[in-house]
């Protein structure tokens, strides 16, 4: 879905759009272990013209890699173009030390960095002129216009303490990853109650996510098998350390599985699928959204 020609791209994200889904999410990585990468607003620009009705997120964009101001005008831009349909993810990545070493970043301080940019970028897409000076980088009375009208909601990846306080601190929620239930229901009152009390505190809702790899098919096996090696391959580590996380089977058995991240305070998904075509996790994931919403509902009423 996110390579190939044009018109195959479109059919699959107006299939995404025809299943129910409201939102497609976007990696980005420079280069990935073994150089593999895609740059986050790039594809989130390619897909938003595309197709003008789904929101896309970022899940994560490694903000530490670049200057915040050149990441604002990026933002301003796509907004301008296609208001109101980006969720920016932010994260400070970390699992290819060399990735970050190549772009001249020190991975001890990928954090410090992002605290920075964080800052920087929020006042810079406020459409005011801003200065700021750290460590890292410095500029004085940068002007980006037009602002995101709505502003872009950001949300903070990372399943650390230091990923929690950052969250509380400058993100609209938490995107959590590799989590049980319990972990993430803690997560979340962590961040609701540093973010309510501390300095940074913050009036308005908070709209917390969860990302997470699945395997669709009916049979368990293939579902696993096919799952396993998607994600070894990316992460060249093995599979059982991300196996109680990582949901496989039919629809109706992920859902199961997820339906307790909703109850912990999960509102939105970013799954990213693997199955036996591009076509059946397209319908395999409207399936799992149709269940947890039916799920949600009867709790409701």
């Amino acid at each position: 879905m996110l390579s190939g020609p044009h018109d195959r791209r479109r059919a699959l994200l107006s299939r995404v759009r025809d299943v129910g889904l409201d939102h497609v999410f976007v990696a980005d990585h420079i280069s990935f272990h073994s150089g593999m990468g895609m740059d986050g607003l790039i594809q989130a620009a390619t897909i938003a013209a595309l197709e003008p009705q789904l929101r896309i997120h970022i899940g994560v964009y490694l903000l530490a890699l670049r200057h915040p101001v050149a990441v604002a005008r990026q933002i301003a831009s796509l907004c301008e173009s296609a208001p109101d349909r980006l969720v920016f993810g932010v994260g400070v990545g970390g699992e290819d030390r060399h990735e970050i070493e190549i772009c001249g970043v020190d991975p001890k301080t990928r954090g410090r960095r992002t605290n920075e940019c964080l800052v920087a970028l929020r006042a810079l897409l406020s459409g005011k002129p801003t200065t700021h000076r750290c460590e890292f980088f410095e500029f004085e009375d940068a002007l980006i216009r037009p602002a995101p009208d709505p502003p872009v909601p950001i949300v903070i990846g990372g399943r650390s303490n230091a990923a929690v306080r950052r969250a509380a601190r400058f993100g609209d929620g938490w995107l959590g990853v590799w989590c049980s239930p319990r972990r993430y229901a803690e997560v979340v009152r962590e961040i609701e109650e540093i973010g309510s009390t501390g300095p940074d505190r913050r009036s308005a809702g908070w709209d917390h996510g969860l990302q997470v790899w699945v395997g669709l098919d009916d049979d368990p096996n293939r579902a696993r098998t096919r799952l396993a090696g998607r994600m070894e391959a990316m992460y060249r580590i093995p599979f059982e350390r991300f196996e109680r996380y990582s949901p496989w089977g039919s629809p109706e058995e992920i859902a199961s599985a997820l339906a307790p991240y909703v109850e912990a305070g999960c509102r939105h998904f970013n799954l990213m699928p693997v199955a036996a075509s591009t076509e059946a996790a397209i319908d395999g994931i409207g399936e799992i959204r149709t269940r947890l919403c039916l799920e949600s509902a009867a709790k409701i009423n």
